[in-house]
């Protein structure tokens, strides 16, 4: 099932499954903005990761001495379970709480909540994460966003460039073939806000950041106006990723990140992991502004 929302300048779908958005469409132009979920590529959209970002070395994360096998990116992409919790003329909300299935793989008494906003040309992405349970929760969130790249038919891939907001210096975190974060970096920024896209650059994976300056970036083109925005000061790591026959780029606002080719697979002792005391909850949010 999907549900829309649109204000005078945008229209969006998302679908309940995953509580997935699916179309990003303008009301003025009829221009599409996201991936299409071709599966002959990528056969997803955009889809939320939560309580784990990435891969799990061997599958499997311990915790107070038990083993927990929890899914790469988590356990609300594609999950079924997740329902429309509440619906506005401006809004929707989406949620999933635990449950037995879910204490078999996660073993903590959750309740996430995401809610998309439409305000004016932004669609504001708020993540709510609530422990119903007696203990401390572990967790991380984040998003995954594919854009159509390019977004015009007399445009190609290489056409297209990421532009942050700061000078940045960053590198990425060569992953493993498992998709697992080595101990290696490659130099991607040099005194520099703009990285040009091409299909090549995904060869070995993600891009992976986890000390930009920006809090926001711009997906944009030399030929065209359009441009996309992501604003992401809640989120300390961005991935940046596409398959190499894919005409998308994912730009991905992390609160956490893969697990460590080193890891010794305690959860505890995980990179990127947010501690939530019982009773309490944490919010996050980010924002994709689109510009014509």
């Amino acid at each position: 099932m999907e549900h829309k929302i649109a204000n005078e300048y945008l229209q969006i779908t998302i679908k309940e499954t995953g509580a997935e958005l699916c179309r990003i469409q303008s009301v003025t132009t009829g221009k599409d903005f996201m991936w299409n979920a071709d599966p002959a590529v990528w056969s997803s959209h955009a889809p939320v990761l939560f309580p784990v970002i990435g891969a799990i070395k061997n599958g499997y994360v311990r915790y107070q001495g038990q083993e927990y096998a929890v899914p790469r990116h988590g356990i609300v992409r594609n999950n079924s379970n997740v329902k429309l919790a509440e619906k506005t003329a401006s809004s929707l909300t989406f949620a999933l709480k635990f449950s037995e299935e879910t204490l078999k793989i996660y073993p903590f008494e959750f309740q996430f909540e995401i809610t998309y906003r439409l305000k004016a040309h932004q669609i504001i992405v708020d993540h709510r994460v609530i422990n119903h349970g007696n203990t401390e929760m572990l967790f991380s969130l984040g998003g995954h966003p594919a854009f159509k790249c390019p977004l015009n038919a007399d445009e190609t891939y290489q056409d297209y460039y990421l532009e942050f907001e700061a000078v940045e210096n960053d590198s990425t975190w060569l992953l493993t073939k498992d998709g697992l974060v080595g101990t290696e970096t490659r130099k991607v920024f040099d005194n520099t806000n703009t990285l040009h896209l091409n299909h090549q650059m995904f060869e070995n994976d993600a891009l992976i950041f986890k000390h930009l300056v920006s809090n926001q970036v711009s997906l944009r083109s030399t030929k065209s106006a359009q441009v996309v925005t992501i604003h992401f000061p809640d989120f300390p790591y961005l991935g940046v990723w596409a398959k190499t026959n894919g005409n998308f780029v994912c730009i991905e606002p992390w609160l956490g990140i893969a697990d460590s080719a080193d890891s010794d697979q305690d959860f505890e002792t995980k990179e990127g992991l947010l501690r939530l005391a019982a009773g309490q909850d944490f919010e996050a949010s980010f924002a994709i502004e689109i510009s014509e």
